[in-house]
């Protein structure tokens, strides 16, 4: 039986184990056993349990955007004319097929959505929202945001805060 901890069934094994994931996703088993204080096999029997449940989407590798050409950062609001779900299901899916959108949410406030989008210049990021974002149907109206530098950017979830 496993020992309480403030996330439901899990441990602080478990808890261990998907900081270090976080932290390194490369890391071989025995090393991560070796940092979270167990054997190969039950650290590797529980990073499968964490898989199978769900609770590790998948594997990933962060790249540079700047390193890449990407060198702006936009944050823009979606105002749609009405929130229904004719309108809602054409937004999203016509955001899924754009690859510039790297973060989308659904939105309580002013904004029925906020994205994220990246684009190597200012050309570009208007190329992205006259042809692409102000064609999509039922928009209102569309207000971004520049960002001028990074603060703070992470991709570690709080595990230990929870």
């Amino acid at each position: 039986m496993r020992n309480k901890h403030p996330i439901p069934g899990f441990d602080p094994f478990d808890s261990a184990i998907l900081d270090q994931l976080q932290r390194d996703a490369r890391i071989s088993n025995v090393a991560l056993a070796e940092r979270v204080n167990l054997s190969p096999a039950p650290c590797l029997r529980r990073v499968r349990d964490l898989e199978s449940a769900g609770v590790i989407r998948r594997h990933v590798t962060l790249l540079d955007p700047q390193a890449l050409g990407l060198d702006v950062s936009v944050f823009i609001q979606i105002r749609l004319e009405k929130q229904i779900g004719s309108a809602l299901r054409t937004f999203e899916e016509t955001i899924e097929a754009c690859p510039e959108v790297m973060e989308c949410y659904l939105m309580t406030g002013d904004a029925d959505y906020l994205l994220r989008v990246v684009a190597p210049n200012l050309d570009a990021l208007q190329k992205f929202i006259v042809n692409r974002l102000a064609t999509v149907p039922h928009i209102a109206s569309i207000r971004s945001s520049i960002a001028l530098k990074q603060v703070k950017y992470k991709t570690e979830l709080p595990i230990g805060a929870a």
